[in-house]
């Protein structure tokens, strides 16, 4: 099965956990594959809380989430990067549900500009939105599980999280700490808690306007992904407590490539189109 969906799963990651009637509680969830990820949860059975700073948004997805399953939804309107308000919102959630199974960190935000382009202020939401969320999020939700010894941190890395792309550098800081923060998660609740699982995620460019006008050179090799495939590829690795998902199959090199001299790396990356990917990047910047 090498190089399939279930490379790498240890036995125990085969054991398939069951989203009905558990809840699911989904970042960024007004749009993109947030939301596309509360559907597939709402499909199976289970309840789904959606979070953003959207509320026009929300709304509009906490229908069409009604309207995927049979229970319904609940909808907050929650600044990720404000730790006050997560805390404050999570309370809500607790008062109002109970428990949260499954945990989401899908926000995101991208600049795609030059380093010397970007402004203060755009660097520092990338952090506050792709990065310090996952410790606000997660610290707000973790107690709980641990104390049960149930649960699953889900964790929106990137490919880029692997590798630098130019235009990216923001970006893919971010998401490189992203992974690190899962990696540690992981470690962690190996001793204290390992009932409580981690998923890291880490797709190429998803097809979902936040990375619209980005380009590959060769389209069959690495894709732009479809959201609704890379969706059903997330809800797997959830039920099937998979530690990573690497996605298309060439990102799952991309470890073994870093042991390769720079100027080695930086030519296999040129020949991909990497650093050129993002020249013409038209989607929602973090602006």
């Amino acid at each position: 099965m090498t190089g399939g969906d279930d490379a790498g799963v240890q036995p125990e990651e085969m054991t398939v956990t069951n989203l009905a009637n558990r809840t699911t509680l989904v970042t960024g969830a007004a749009s993109g594959m947030g939301l596309g990820i509360a559907v597939q949860v709402a499909r199976r059975g289970g309840r789904v809380v959606l979070w953003d700073l959207d509320e026009d948004r929300l709304d509009e997805a906490r229908e069409t989430v009604d309207a995927a399953g049979p229970q319904t939804p609940l909808a907050y309107r929650c600044n990720v990067a404000d730790v006050g308000d997560v805390n404050a919102t999570a309370a809500r959630v607790a008062a109002d549900l109970g428990s949260v199974d499954v945990l989401v960190n899908n926000a995101g935000v991208v600049s795609g500009d030059w380093l010397l382009d970007l402004s203060d202020d755009q660097i520092r939401r990338t952090f506050d939105v792709n990065t310090l969320s996952l410790f606000w999020v997660t610290r707000a939700f973790l107690p709980d599980m641990v104390e049960r010894n149930e649960g699953h941190v889900v964790t929106m890395a990137s490919a880029s999280g692997l590798t630098g792309v130019a235009k990216l550098t923001d970006y893919a800081s971010s998401k490189w700490a992203a992974i690190g923060f899962n990696d540690s998660l992981r470690q962690e609740m190996r001793r204290r808690a390992p009932g409580v699982r981690t998923t890291v995620l880490c797709p190429f460019y998803v097809n979902t306007g936040l990375f619209r006008g980005v380009k590959t050179r060769f389209p069959r090799l690495l894709p732009i992904l479809e959201e609704d495939a890379v969706v059903e590829r997330i809800i797997r690795a959830i039920e099937r407590n998979r530690s990573r998902l690497l996605t298309p199959w060439l990102v799952k090199t991309i470890p073994a490539m870093r042991a390769l001299p720079a100027p080695v790396q930086d030519a296999i990356a040129d020949s991909l189109g990497a650093n050129t990917s993002m020249d013409e990047f038209v989607g929602r910047r973090a602006d």
